[in-house]
């Protein structure tokens, strides 16, 4: 499904589909499929394995220009290389690389900067962590207190990040600080790249409810970071976190794991019907199940109109609060649908989750820790209570 014009005929389409399935049965290893489908959590080794397979081919980028190592592809080859590779429970593209910075260098950059960095995304060599969310600054972003004063060709930054996903994990950060505070809190925002083994840096778990090691706190004490470390221009990066911001919740990248933990939570209900006790077993599962797949189709719609406007430039107006809202949102359901399935076989296999290594799973636990997990889909990344605010003033203005 696509409302852009594809370049695909059906006989092509048909060729691609089955190229990519060959591909990705003989490259994907089966332990980390299974794992996928188990709603497991995956780490660096497993995401970057992927990637370094997928570079090998030249499909490391479905969504950059070639002139950057991407692969150029329509949106229309695009939606169906992802939705084979979903299928199949191929991991989906770790994000921060490819989804989040990669795009925001190749707009604002430096050319040095796209030579260093953009060749370790498009290979799983580096991994990136988002060094936006302070104690006192989540979805008033715009309220960071992280300072970098200007000391000849360097920055001495000093403050606090949290809520950084991946960061025990993350060779470099991409961070938003402070350098000018005189003007509107929009105003001096300067946007920093720091490898995360400069001295001064202080890494410290958050463990979450769920019992995994999701997200960190990031210390910044007296850290120096050259100015050549700077995208764009110095006290104007707030323009390039809305622009960075828009696409994250655009990415087409959500919809294929939606697509993942709806065929889990199906295949959940089939295993374990019996065990649901719902009023009306089976029958209420799979109505849950149904509207639950009617609200992907179209939130699939709306993403791929959204992605190809922002390739084209076109105005994005409310849609990448609308499409963020839905999905969290919808995400929410589908795990409450599993976990509801699988009912007291949760408590049998609960156990702790990091014992676990590398692509093990935890079975039925999975569902309970995914429901924990997933009540921070509305907060992070813009509240929903936020969003509405986002969306109701573009359409009714403010």
């Amino acid at each position: 499904m696509t409302s852009s014009p594809s370049l695909l005929t059906p006989q092509e389409e048909a060729a691609f589909r089955a190229e990519v399935e060959a591909f990705a049965r003989e490259h994907c290893p089966p332990q980390v499929r299974a794992a996928v489908a188990a709603n497991a959590k995956l780490h660096r080794a497993e995401y970057s394995a992927w990637q370094k397979a997928l570079h090998r081919r030249g499909w490391s980028a479905p969504g950059w220009p070639v002139e950057y190592g991407g692969t150029g592809w329509d949106q229309k080859k695009r939606y169906v290389f992802e939705e084979v590779t979903a299928a199949l429970d191929c991991p989906p593209q770790y994000h921060h690389g490819i989804g989040h910075i990669g795009p925001v260098l190749m707009a604002f950059g430096s050319d040095e900067q796209k030579a260093r960095y953009l060749p370790g995304i498009l290979n799983g060599e580096d991994w990136w962590c988002q060094g936006y969310s302070e104690p006192g600054a989540g979805s008033d972003l715009a309220s960071l207190k992280t300072q970098a004063v200007r000391d000849g060709e360097d920055y001495i930054v000093d403050g606090q990040k949290i809520w950084t996903s991946h960061a025990q994990e993350a060779d470099l950060m991409y961070t938003l600080v402070r350098t000018d505070a005189s003007g509107r809190k929009q105003q001096g925002i300067t946007l920093l790249l720091i490898p995360l083994d400069t001295p001064g840096i202080t890494r410290r778990a958050i463990q979450t409810i769920d019992g995994w090691h999701h997200v960190n706190e990031i210390f910044l004490d007296k850290v120096r970071v050259p100015v050549a470390q700077r995208v764009g221009e110095e006290g104007q990066a707030w323009s390039y976190a809305k622009y960075l911001l828009d696409r994250e919740r655009v990415g087409a990248s959500a919809i294929p794991q939606l697509t993942q933990l709806l065929r889990s939570a199906q295949r959940a209900v089939r295993a374990h019907v019996d065990a649901a006790r719902l009023p009306r077993g089976r029958h209420a599962l799979e109505e849950r199940l149904l509207l639950a797949e009617a609200a992907l189709i179209g939130v699939r719609e709306l993403a791929v109109k959204a992605i190809d406007d922002a390739r084209h430039g076109r105005p994005l107006g409310s849609r990448p609060s609308a499409l963020k809202l839905r999905c969290s949102e919808l995400s929410q359901e589908i795990v409450a649908i599993g976990m509801d399935a699988a009912g007291p076989a949760l408590a049998s296999s609960f156990r702790d989750p990091e014992q676990q290594g590398g692509a093990e799973w935890l079975g039925d636990a999975n569902w309970l820790h995914n429901y924990l997990f997933y009540r921070s889909k509305t907060i992070a990344g813009g509240t929903s209570e936020v969003l509405r605010n986002v969306i109701a003033r573009e359409i009714f203005g403010a």
